[in-house]
């Protein structure tokens, strides 16, 4: 070895050593040479541009604020909402240098002095890579490649993206586009995810040992997750608080204390069905989605925004407060409601059940929607995979008749194959076209079509035997904060029970703006989806529709609340006004009784007599003055029947229109539109979209009056409601629907309760009417609200009554008696009485 040292250091003249340097010198340079053309090279292939670079593609969640600013919600594919610098704490800011980058502020996207200590001891004392190429491979260059040669060329990449990062971007804001960016798994993207899950806080307010857990994090968040190894994030954190110390940024003794302590985790879930108002934040991402859709709200390339990934600021309506407590009454009452019906349903089944009425729901059709049920489950679906799969494939592409996950064209065609002439009903009754009945003979056909009869046999042996086996399973239920129990029932049983819970849907709306202040769409969003409350969700609504013929009556003809009627069968018979009745109609009390004597107008609607409701419709000549008020009042026209039987409640209608209507009563005859969605912002704060009140003119202020006063006169039972308060109950046929509308001058509540099954009811009418149905939950609703003190409710807040003569007599001494000497008006402010007005509905 030392005769090759000398050779190669004194031996100048030999010739070898002259071509041994020429060759060093060569490959020296040459290295040097190609390691710059492959830089430059790189620099030239698919990078990303400086659009990309100032813009970088990251899916941010947007966010639902309620009315005060605080966050109710929000839709994203990733939970990321970005944070400034500014909003980083310091220690957090100085957790991530000490431990990923000590010399970040001394190096221009690339640490040649952590790359030299990196090579010379093979990483054993740090790595090279900087938080700039970091955030380059979070942003653009993705996850490691596994061959050598190729992890080379990523890393080269890195360094230029690195460098161009370092041009475009202050180091704050580097820091703050890491932070944004990492995934710190369990739903957390970003640091005010991590924050928000890990700690329950915002990342200001991370104590040092929170920011130097999710520091510690970023080495490898799956390694070091505090839910599942918390004593292996532990020590990882004291990694990072020991970086710190080593860095001046901790004392000796602060490290001391906070090495020992316990990770503290207060961790919360973030999923798209946690929080308040979950039913809300569902229609309104769907209201949001076609509003956005819409050409002058496209963005300037002429795409839609996407409420999952461009991180929306979205401001709304609802009074967190006041959601707080529609939930709490909701979830009260419906435990409550529920236990009852259970037991009033015990050994009885609905599906099976006979009422024994001319309206009942026939038996054939709800084990036929019975069937439709087990047939949407996820169980069903496993077994038709196994059984059908394969042959309705292969019989699609043979006939190109599509076959449903409802089976229906199976079952359908099994039958036809059993008592030929199925599928020519159908036809006849419009059900089927005759191009898809040929569809269906084409498979009977076919040579296929025993094999289907087969497969479709085993399917039904092997559906009763899966569905009528006792097991182990979870099923919603009320008394516990996860409204799940677990439990053995057969999977048919689990479809009934299920199908058995009792909904609702409930709103609060301010009368005089029209702003949604809470929404209640179910009992429970994560057990049942299916929303309430919205304008596309309609069920009959009995007598709350009834005051649409009262105000109409009022307010075209000028009558008195105290003009009286006769409570006798009334008909409206063919050639009667503009009705075109085929055969005469006479729809009887709910109980089938008359008094045959004289009642008020406002006696009529306080005890709910159809008597009084088709005399006035009959007065009025046609159903059209009452559809046009009911229009003006913001219900649809064209969805109101154009018969007589509207004025007894033989509508379906929505609750957010019934609760819009109403506002009308409460804002002097103004129609004020529901309105819950005020503005919609990028995530830079450039408006999108500003949402327009609408309101017109629904009812003169002097007949609206005149209702009001009915209405309060109408309004039964109040509970411990102080002020003003009105309201009317409504039930349906075979107690579907229970309703109530409450009407007070600070907010109008309406509420609806039934089954989404219509037979899914009770079987009397003490138990399933309005008034113990759904009136009791808003009387506790407003109850809570005028407790709350932090909603400052304004007890003394009266209804708005029109200056001078309203032309219309109120007291009905004067009116009955117009002799007699003026006494104060009779009418009960506060209600006053506890009399049952229900039911609603007659015969038709």
């Amino acid at each position: 070895m030392r005769k090759l040292i000398d050779q190669w250091l004194n031996d100048h003249d030999n010739p070898r050593h002259k071509t041994m340097v020429t060759w060093m010198w060569r490959l020296l340079f040459g290295g040097l040479a190609a390691f710059a053309l492959l830089f430059i090279g790189l620099s030239f292939s698919n990078l990303p541009s400086v659009a990309e670079l100032e813009n970088p593609k990251t899916n941010l969640a947007s966010q639902v604020f309620a009315e005060n600013g605080e966050i109710l919600g929000k839709y994203y594919t990733e939970n990321r909402v970005p944070v400034e610098y500014e909003e980083l704490p310091e220690h957090l800011v100085q957790a991530l240098i000490a431990t990923e980058d000590i010399r970040y502020y001394e190096h221009s996207g690339i640490d040649f002095y952590g790359l030299a200590r990196a090579i010379a001891f093979m990483g054993s004392r740090g790595g090279a890579s900087t938080i700039t190429q970091q955030l380059a491979k979070l942003l653009f260059t993705g996850v490691a490649a596994r061959s050598l040669s190729e992890r080379l060329l990523q890393k080269l990449k890195e360094w230029i993206i690195a460098v161009r990062l370092e041009r475009k971007y202050t180091k704050e804001e580097i820091i703050a586009l890491y932070l944004n960016r990492y995934d710190f798994i369990n739903n957390a993207k970003g640091i005010r995810a991590a924050a928000e899950i890990y700690f329950s806080k915002s990342p200001d307010k991370l104590s040092i040992p929170e920011s130097a857990m999710l520091v510690g994090m970023l080495k490898n968040a799956s390694l070091f997750n505090p839910r599942r190894f918390e004593e292996r994030t532990r020590q990882r954190r004291e990694v990072v608080l020991s970086q710190m110390e080593k860095a001046g940024f901790l004392s000796r003794e602060k490290y001391e204390e906070y090495r020992q302590l316990p990770l503290g985790l207060k961790a919360s879930s973030q999923t798209h069905i946690d929080g308040l108002a979950p039913y809300f934040r569902m229609v309104l991402a769907e209201n949001i989605k076609e509003i956005l859709s819409r050409p002058e709200y496209l963005k300037s390339d002429g795409t839609a925004y996407d409420i999952y990934r461009d991180g929306l600021n979205i401001y709304t309506t609802i009074n967190p407060t006041v959601q707080r407590l529609a939930e709490e009454a909701m979830e009260k009452h419906m435990a409550k409601l529920q236990g009852t019906f259970f037991k009033h349903w015990s050994n009885k089944d609905p599906w099976d059940y006979k009422y024994g009425t001319e309206t009942e729901v026939p038996i054939e059709r709800r084990q036929a929607n019975l069937t439709k049920d087990l047939r949407a489950s996820d169980r069903y679906q496993n077994l038709r995979k196994i059984y059908l799969d394969e042959i309705t494939r292969l019989l699609s592409d043979e006939t190109d008749l599509s076959f449903s996950s409802d089976d229906r064209e199976v079952e359908r065609i099994i039958e036809e194959s059993k008592n030929p002439g199925v599928i020519k009903d159908l036809v006849s009754n419009d059900m089927i076209s005759s191009s898809l009945a040929n569809k269906y003979r084409r498979v009977m056909r076919s040579k296929k079509f025993d094999q289907l009869k087969a497969q479709w046999a085993k399917l039904q042996a092997a559906v009763d035997k899966e569905f009528n086996t006792p097991t182990e399973m979870r099923v919603f239920a009320y008394y516990n904060d996860e409204m799940s129990t677990d439990t053995t029932m057969t999977p048919l049983d689990s479809v009934k029970y299920h199908k058995m819970i009792l909904q609702t849907g409930m709103m609060s709306v301010e009368p005089q703006t029209g702003y949604v202040r809470s929404w209640i769409g179910g009992v429970n969003f994560q057990w049942f989806q299916y929303d309430h409350a919205n304008k596309h969700t309609r069920r009959q609504v009995g007598s709350t529709f009834k005051p649409f013929v009262y105000a109409t009556a009022i307010d075209l003809q000028g009558i008195s609340p105290c003009q009286q009627y006769m409570d006798v069968p009334v008909t409206i018979k063919p050639g009667d006004g503009r009705f075109y009745l085929q055969k005469p109609w006479t729809p009887k009390n709910s109980d089938g009784k008359y008094t045959n004597e004289l009642l008020t107008l406002k006696d009529g609607l306080r005890l709910s007599k159809n008597t009084i409701s088709v005399t006035l419709m009959r007065e009025l000549g046609s159903p059209e003055p009452v559809r046009d008020k009911a229009a003006l009042m913001g219900v649809p026209k064209e969805i109101i029947p154009q018969t007589p039987s509207i004025c007894l409640g033989a509508v379906d209608l929505s609750v957010q229109e019934m609760v819009g209507a109403y506002t009308t009563f409460a804002n002097n005859g103004i129609y004020n539109e529901p309105t819950y969605l005020l503005r919609i912002e990028d995530r830079f704060g450039r408006l999108i979209y500003q949402g327009a009140p609408t309101e017109k003119q629904a009812i003169r202020p002097e007949a609206n009056f005149a209702m009001l006063e009915m209405l309060q006169y109408a309004s039964g039972f109040r509970g411990k409601i102080k002020g003003q308060f009105g309201g009317k109950t409504g039930t349906t046929n075979e107690h579907a629907d229970g309703w109530f509308m409450g009407v007070t001058p600070n907010l109008v509540v309406g509420c609806w309760v039934g089954g989404d099954d219509r037979w899914i009811s009770f079987r009397n009418l003490a138990l399933g009417q309005g008034a113990y149905m759904a009136k009791p939950m808003v009387i506790s609703f407003i109850e809570s609200l005028q407790q709350e003190e932090s909603l400052r409710w304004d007890l003394n807040k009266t209804f708005y009554r029109p200056p001078g003569n309203l032309g219309i007599e109120l007291n009905c001494d004067t009116y009955l008696n117009p002799n007699t000497p003026l006494e104060d008006s009779e009418f009960d402010e506060g209600g006053g009485f506890d009399i049952n007005n229900e039911p609603d509905f007659g015969d038709e």
